[in-house]
């Protein structure tokens, strides 16, 4: 029997779904492991093979831990919900949901192809109804609880109402204190105040506690489409789709009140298997610092401005302020004289993406004409700027700058020329700012000769003695915006009456989204759902959850899937409770896993589940790069002298010769005469010599990688290629090939250089393309795709089947398997192996894990060893790289349960130990062959053995050694 991967691989998934060979259950006597992919978005592109890297990696886990005695849940889903599949409707006129199962059925034929163990009985979809009724009842769960900083976690709602009832707010005060007063011109109420408040005013108070909560946020508006833009949908002010004006528009958005979890997300780290870098990514994230709040009056003004630093020490080194544009005093503050100016400037900023603002290099501001007066000295007057890089949702949106001590200051002092103020002798050149925290203070006024450390806690108990200010812990991160105006997403359960958001009834759920016939925007920037008259006259919310709102807990769900009475049994969380592996890319590092442990936090908070973090150990994959392979086009213009015709056409340069003319062809319209196979190429081509030819620069192209050899293109298929786009070029060749330019680059359909896994699958096999993507290197590492390397791991599996399989004269195959027992010699080669592959396993070092496979076959086929203990044990360990052939030869030694309820062989240390060692032997210094002797063997024994070896006996010649050293083990010596 031939190794005929093809009918092998299909048979077994289609025995694998038969009998449901990974279904799992929830009720097993064996320890529990929960192993879970960061499932896909099913786009239209399908998996290329990129996509399947952390698949592979999860799989060979979870099949592994299953060999080892652990009852193994590893699902799998889809996040369906999303703008792409919105976008396609809009383009297409398909219904998201349609091109949805569409993309789904592709997905689920690709990763069938390569054999995962999923569950699928436990699939899930964000979209679906049944689905995203929990995610609505969370929403809910979060929509009735408050943050309690005094018991630091999420309680009810109602709880927070009784409080109010019997003492008012002043043991709890609002969370968002710059909201409070700006609505409700109050920091603290009584408790006779909140009787006396009408239900309006009631709620409105309450929803500036609740987790999930309604407020105004500034987005993306553009009125040529119609719609909202996220933040990389703008570029330069304009959208990236048809270059239409952009500005900001204040719209209604949900939110989730994240940062009163600040301390517990960073806390949390502490206890999880993450990555370093990983934990420092949320950490920076979170961005927790501490120092200061200051009161700023400004001058001739009732107003002041508040400011957050962490350096209180350096205050009477503020040479000036900047303000976001935003901030509401710009309007109150900014003089007759300096209008125009921050009005225009103002202008240039609401064009801007908070993005590009962030990233902006250069230096850009505005002054406002007011000034602000330093606490600590009121004959200094500071100017009030305002400038991009201040945002309005970061601390206070004012900034105290102090040039000699911040480089954007001393920079932002320079360029308008703004006098820069000292404070830290001669720890400031001039020139550079220096940002020290160990300079002795001077022109400091009461803090002069005090050291920068010492004055951060003397500034800060001045400020509180004097009441201008107090101590701040401040956390960069924001409130995570959580609504979308779009229509392929999640339906918030709530109505509005009277300008009041209440819930709906758990009972009403879910709130499934309505049929529509166009996904145009609503009216002022609302959503598809404000078109809607069935739907907005129930005052139904019309904005949509975000993408990330099912994907948030869609861990929990797979433990539980069937329940229709609440979104996972308390009896399910408490077996699977978290995560043991969760593998997936850094992309998510911030915005996914953050939403994800939040959520858990609050479930776990309210008694849902009892657990706290969702995932106890992280794996992040790193990216199969594209090997992207290049065509070189030149554009040809030939002009007739006598007649002025002209005639144009393009020609295709091989590599070499392009980087050879590059740097001669940087200019269009450069005549090229003294290049002579291009010239002669084209004459030959024009059969006319009177013609004067120019060509443009020379352009780098990407081209199909499929339509490519390594890197010689396929002239035929390449003018085929894009609808014939080039079927009438003509090509510059190197020895009659052209060989494509190469580089390697994000694989991505815009570059062509996405491979699919299905065409090495039905080239190749599914295992060998399993093994393939591990032995390209450590899975943690981002790593260049190249389809040549697969050749090896094939040749592998067929030399593997070759030990199983006699490969006769005739060209039939004849099965070598026997019963003997295996020899001490074989059973060390097996039990290194064993070793080697489960640390290899449980590091998850898969390439060096893959590389132990092939010694171990190689070792096994250099002893000619076709024993059936020997054999088995090697299938077992194949199984979770190789499943498909591991189960067919199994099942061939006379197996009639899956290899993956076999157990894993247990490693017996005695094979470890070395009982002999090969040693080199020399005659008079010079090595003639080699000797297998035990390390318990004395002088004379080595002797006696290698004097009877009948190499040595051949180059002693008969004479009678003078000597023979013996070092243990190193070497053997002869001396004649």
């Amino acid at each position: 029997m031939d190794y005929n991967f093809n009918s092998i691989e299909k048979k077994w998934q289609q025995q694998w779904k038969d009998s449901q060979v990974y279904k799992v259950s929830n009720d097993s006597e064996k320890p529990k492991y929960y192993v879970l992919d960061m499932f896909p978005y099913p786009s239209g592109a399908g998996l290329h093979v990129g996509h399947p890297l952390g698949y592979i990696a999860s799989d060979i886990y979870a099949r592994y831990k299953r060999l080892k005695g652990f009852n193994v849940l590893h699902p799998m889903g889809y996040d369906a919900f999303g703008l792409p599949a919105e976008q396609y409707a809009i383009e297409h006129g398909v219904h998201p949901a349609v091109s949805t199962d569409k993309n789904i059925a592709t997905f689920r034929q690709q990763l069938d192809n390569i054999g995962f163990c999923y569950d699928w009985s436990r699939e899930v979809r964000t979209s679906d109804a049944p689905y995203y009724k929990w995610t609505q009842w969370i929403f809910l769960q979060l929509f009735k609880s408050w943050f309690n900083r005094k018991t630091q976690k999420a309680e009810s709602i109602d709880k927070l109402v009784e409080i109010f009832e019997a003492e008012g707010n002043r043991h709890h005060p609002f969370p968002n204190e710059k909201y409070q007063v700006a609505n409700f011109g109050l920091h603290v109420f009584n408790a006779a105040d909140w009787k006396s408040f009408d239900e309006a005013t009631r709620q409105h108070i309450l929803m500036e506690y609740r987790l999930a909560y309604c407020g105004y946020g500034e987005v993306n508006w553009c009125e040529a489409l119609g719609t909202v833009l996220a933040n990389d949908e703008v570029v330069n002010g304009v959208s990236e789709r048809g270059g239409h004006p952009v500005v900001k528009k204040k719209l209604r958005q949900w939110y989730l009140r994240i940062t009163e979890y600040a301390d517990r997300l960073l806390q949390g780290l502490q206890t999880v298997d993450f990555s370093e870098a990983m934990k420092e990514m949320q950490t920076n994230w979170i961005g927790k610092s501490s120092g200061a709040e200051i009161e700023f009056q400004i001058a001739n003004h009732k107003a002041n401005v508040v400011v957050y630093t962490t350096r209180p020490d350096t205050i009477m080194g503020v040479d000036f302020m900047v303000i976001a544009p935003e901030h509401e005093l710009v309007r109150q503050i900014t003089t007759e004289e300096q209008q125009k100016e921050v009005d225009e400037y103002i202008d240039y900023v609401n064009s801007r993406s908070e993005r590009e603002r962030m990233a902006e290099k250069r230096i850009t501001g505005a002054f406002t004409g007011a000034y602000a007066v330093n606490p600590f000295d009121e004959t200094k007057h500071i100017p009030i700027w305002i400038s991009e890089y201040v945002l309005a949702g970061y601390g206070t949106g004012a900034i105290m700058a102090v040039p000699c001590g911040d480089e954007r200051d001393y920079r932002f002092a320079q360029q308008f020329k703004i006098p820069v103020t000292n404070i830290i002798g001669e720890h400031f050149n001039g020139e550079d700012a220096n940002a020290t925290k160990d300079a002795v203070l001077s022109n400091s006024g009461f803090l002069n000769g005090v050291p920068m450390r010492e004055a951060m806690e003397l500034v800060i108990n001045e400020i509180e003695k004097r009441g201008i200010g107090k101590r701040k812990v401040n956390y960069r991160m924001r409130d995570a915006a959580f609504s979308r105006q779009r229509y392929w997403g999640e339906p918030f359960p709530v109505k509005w009456i009277n300008g009041v958001a209440y819930p709906l009834n758990e009972s009403e759920l879910p709130l499934t989204l309505p049929e529509v016939e166009s996904y145009s925007p609503g009216p002022e920037g609302e959503g598809p759902l404000a078109n809607i008259a069935e739907w907005t006259s129930q005052h139904l919310e019309t904005n949509t959850m975000p993408g990330y709102a099912g994907s948030s807990w869609y861990f929990l769900r797979y433990m539980d899937p069937q329940n229709d009475q609440e979104f996972a049994g308390r009896k399910a969380t408490d077996y699977w409770n978290q995560v043991d592996l969760y593998i997936g890319g850094t992309e998510h590092a911030v915005g996914h896993l953050l939403y994800s442990r939040l959520w858990t936090k609050a479930l776990y908070d309210l008694g849902h589940i009892g657990f706290d973090e969702p995932f106890k150990r992280l794996v992040n994959q790193g990216m199969i790069q594209g090997s992207s392979r290049f065509v070189y086009r030149m554009q040809a213009i030939a002009t007739k002298e006598t007649t002025g015709e002209k005639v144009e056409f393009q020609l295709i340069l091989s590599s070499n010769y392009a980087t050879k003319l590059t740097d001669e062809l940087n200019e269009a319209d450069s005549d090229f005469k003294h290049h002579a196979a291009i010239n002669k190429l084209v004459h030959e081509k024009l059969q006319d010599k009177e013609y004067i030819i120019n060509f443009s620069p020379i352009v780098k192209l990407h081209v199909d990688v499929n339509i490519v050899d390594g890197f010689e293109l396929d002239i035929e298929k390449f003018k085929q290629w894009r609808n014939g786009e080039y079927a009438n070029a003509e090509f510059v060749l190197e020895d009659g090939k052209y060989i494509c330019g190469a580089e390697v680059e994000k694989m991505s359909k815009s570059k062509f250089n996405t491979v699919n896994p299905d065409d090495l699958v039905a080239k190749y096999g599914a295992d060998t393309f399993r093994m393939y993507e591990m032995f390209l290197g450590p899975v943690e590492m981002s790593k260049p795709w190249d389809t040549k390397g697969i050749e090896g791991v094939h040749r592998f599996l067929k030399k593997l089947w070759r030990l199983f399989y006699k490969e006769m004269n005739t060209g039939e195959s004849v099965w070598q398997v026997i019963t003997d027992t295996a020899s001490d010699a074989e059973q060390k080669v097996l039990h290194r192996a064993i070793k080697k592959i489960e640390d290899d396993t449980e590091r998850f070092s898969f390439n060096t894990g893959v590389s132990g496979f092939m010694i171990l076959v190689n070792e096994l086929t250099d002893l000619k060893c076709h024993k059936q203990e020997i054999l088995e044990s090697l299938l077992i360990m194949l199984a979770p790289y190789a499943p498909h052939i591991a189960e067919e030869l199994w099942h061939t030694l006379g197996h009639t349960t899956s290899v993956i309820d076999a157990a894993y062989p247990k490693l017996e240390e005695k094979y470890l130990v070395e009982t002999s060692k090969e040693y080199p032997v020399s005659i008079n210094g010079k090595m003639r062959t080699t000797m297998v002797i035990a390390l318990t063997a004395e002088q004379a024994e080595v002797e006696q053995l290698v004097l009877g070896n009948e190499v040595v006996q051949k180059w002693v010649e008969g004479k009678t050694p003078k000597k023979i050293i013996y070092i243990k083990n190193k070497m053997v010596n002869i001396v004649v």
